[in-house]
């Protein structure tokens, strides 16, 4: 009996993770500009699975019953009334060439983040029921396989870049192996209308996904003299394919970075942001021998190399790297004449648990020093773009005025359409026009604080609001569920533990962003090491009898100490394999301290309901509290992590320990404690992370 319990433990968290993370991916391609938004629909995600494991036993079958329903509505929702998330601030620039017409983001978010709720409720529910048959630790270890068993498999199929279609036969499978044969046709009608609608997506023409977007490519209109493929991300115009000599046309900036070095002798040139190929061509064009093209993307690489008329991929000169930019010049020793951001934006953030954009550490001012580092004798930088704005075209050029030491050319086209060329030395560029700034000059943006859409160090109000309905949202949603608010002060230290852990990951995730490149690769890796992280200290728990909480509660804070004294930069200067040996160490060593002294307080808790309330809580606290990096910076949300676990282990000593239930002479829950624990943290938190891999 306890094998069966197991098996289906493991199915329903694996099913849980990876439906949560399909939700992330797809709602952010089919809304449009919600893939900046990515970490509302993981609050939501862990709203609804924690209310699932709130909810008593013996109530909510009627949640199990409808599973699939919640999920197919929102799919069915979003495909056939498609809903826009407006970007209208004035302090944060969102790349789009679409005129939104929705309805304003206090609206839209709101919503979709309830949508979102339900539908992970209803897993939740399933999920909690199972949890609740074996002993904590045992259901918490087996949650963690099944949260893996997900993350891995979702993983699998950003690798192989599989449609929306495949995601749903597998969540839809999953999800009727869970209902079990008395629901099978109240769960295939729902899950069959789920289907058909993801069937009718991926059969679209021109429609692909790469592990980042959804693809959907325009040929031109047969019978046209136009050569141009259009190609859409995420619903957004984002690139297009011309002719050499379209690209090369008088006033075109593809060419202007080459009329302005003509003493240059561009043998070696370095693109990143090569895209479908564009630039490629043109550096061919001006007598390249060496050009190395970077794409983060492989799907857009790859449509290039496909239609490009130009076929400059098939051009021996040519090497493809398909990377994050700033990783490669991380990591190459070469040195370019011209190196060259060619359009290097993004309309995603590398992960729901994060607001860094997937080209965000491309435009800092170490970026650009490394950039400058990487140049030969007589060499220079260019980068291009629609900027939207002159404040950021101000912040750019005066980024390179700091770097190399002398102001830019800068040439305009049409409105906010710049190109900026910075030669190692003043005699190595020749304006038309040098750049002069049109008033204060934003700082630069850098690692620390990579942000250089966003005008000011301040939370932008749209933001702000969405949040705060989001609390509100969830207060009340917890409230509903049965869980007094009062009685969950004398789990404060929970509550707290909550916050920390959601901030302490996603800390972690920038950092191997920085480290490692922001690839969906790297991204994915870290929420499994996450997970492992955890794992590993529900197994040093279970064996064994009882913990030294003074001991573990001093090493965490040690482990915090040195991830905020080790600069982001000593770790950067390392060779490869020291620099993944010095990142791990920094991530997981707090987390694995972290983890084994919540297991070991949540085996103490007398009642876990109102525990797991209060961790709760403090996650969805701990996921607005992120978005003080666009203060402060990421670095001093450590200072946070250590405030809030210390308020913690303060509360931890001054909470009434007493109650019915603890741990025995195995490391595991009596049966009474074992009805709503382990949700808490490890698990949803981590998932909150691996929520991005959940």
């Amino acid at each position: 009996m306890e094998h069966h319990v197991r098996a289906r433990l493991l199915l329903a968290s694996a099913t849980m993770l990876f439906v949560e993370l399909a939700l992330i991916r797809w709602a952010g391609a089919n809304v449009v500009h919600l893939s900046y938004f990515s970490n509302f629909i993981l609050l939501g995600s862990f709203l609804g699975i924690g209310l699932g494991f709130l909810i008593r036993a013996e109530r909510g079958q009627w949640l199990k019953r409808w599973a699939p329903l919640p999920l197919a509505v929102l799919v069915v929702l979003v495909r056939e009334f498609p809903v826009q998330v407006r970007q209208s601030s004035g302090d944060i620039i969102y790349f789009t060439a679409v005129k939104t017409t929705g309805l304003p983001q206090w609206v839209t978010l709101p919503v979709l983040f309830l949508l979102v709720a339900a539908a992970m409720m209803a897993i939740g529910k399933i999920t909690a029921d199972l949890f609740r048959q074996l002993p904590s630790l045992e259901a918490y270890r087996w949650d963690l396989i099944g949260s893996l068993t997900g993350s891995v498999a979702f993983a699998g199929l950003s690798w192989l870049r599989a449609p929306s279609l495949v995601w749903g036969l597998i969540a839809a499978a999953a999800l009727l192996v869970l209902g079990g044969r008395r629901n099978t046709l109240r769960y295939a009608l729902p899950l069959t209308a789920m289907v058909l609608t993801l069937l009718f997506e991926s059969l679209a023409a021109g429609v692909s996904w790469s592990p980042y977007y959804k693809i959907e490519l325009t040929r031109p209109e047969p019978g046209t003299s136009s050569r141009t493929y259009k190609i859409a991300a995420n619903g957004v115009p984002h690139q297009s394919i011309a002719p050499l000599q379209v690209l090369r046309q008088p006033g075109s900036p593809y060419e202007q970075a080459y009329r302005e070095t003509p003493d240059n002798p561009h043998r070696k040139v370095l693109v990143i942001g090569a895209g479908n190929g564009n630039d490629v061509a043109v550096a061919l064009a001006n007598g390249a021998q060496y050009v190395d093209a970077v794409e983060i993307d492989p799907r857009l690489q790859e449509i290039g190399a496909k239609l490009h008329p130009a076929k400059p991929y098939e051009n021996p000169r040519v090497h493809v790297h398909i990377n994050d930019g700033r990783a490669f010049l991380e990591r190459t020793n070469t040195t370019y004449d011209l190196i060259v951001l060619a359009l290097p934006d993004s309309l995603t953030l590398v992960s729901g648990a994060s607001n860094l954009r997937l080209e965000s550490y491309l435009f800092t001012k170490q970026a650009f020093e490394s950039a400058r580092d990487h140049l030969a004798p007589g060499g220079a930088f260019a980068m291009y773009n629609y900027y939207r704005q002159q404040w950021l075209i101000d912040r750019f050029a005066g980024s390179l005025d700091q770097v190399f030491g002398h102001a830019p050319c800068m040439t305009e086209y049409g409105k906010r359409a710049a190109v900026l060329v910075a030669g190692l030395t003043p005699t190595d560029q020749n304006c038309g026009t040098v750049w002069r700034a049109s008033g204060a000059v934003p700082p630069p943006a850098d690692d620390d604080h990579p942000f250089p859409y966003l005008l000011n160090r301040t939370v932008p109000s749209l933001y702000l609001g969405a949040l705060g309905l989001i609390l509100l949202v969830t207060v009340i949603s917890v409230r509903l569920a049965g869980v007094r608010l009062r009685g969950t002060l004398r789990y404060t230290d929970m509550f707290l533990m909550g916050a920390a852990f959601l901030l302490l990951e996603t800390k972690n995730v920038i950092g191997f962003a920085l480290y490692f490149g922001t690839t969906w690769l790297v991204n994915a890796l870290v929420f499994i090491g996450v997970l492992l992280a955890v794992l590993a200290a529900v197994e040093v728990r279970r064996r064994m009898r009882r913990l030294n909480q003074t001991a573990l509660q001093i090493l965490l804070f040690v482990t915090l100490a040195v991830g905020w004294l080790v600069p982001a930069q000593a770790v950067l200067s390392l060779p490869f394999a020291a620099r993944l040996a010095a990142a791990v160490a920094l991530a997981f060593a707090p987390i694995f301290c972290a983890n084994l002294i919540f297991s070991d307080r949540l085996a103490q808790a007398p009642d876990p309901t109102a525990a797991f309330g209060a961790n709760l809580l403090g996650a969805l606290t701990g996921g607005t509290l992120e978005y003080l990096a666009l203060l402060t910076g990421y670095r001093a949300l450590l200072v946070l992590v250590a405030v809030l676990y210390a308020g913690a282990c303060v509360a931890m000593r001054l909470s009434d320990r007493g109650g019915t239930g603890g741990p025995d002479d195995s490391g595991q829950s009596r049966p009474v404690l074992s009805r709503q624990d382990a949700t808490a943290h490890g698990n949803r938190l981590v998932r909150e992370g691996p929520a991005a891999a959940s």
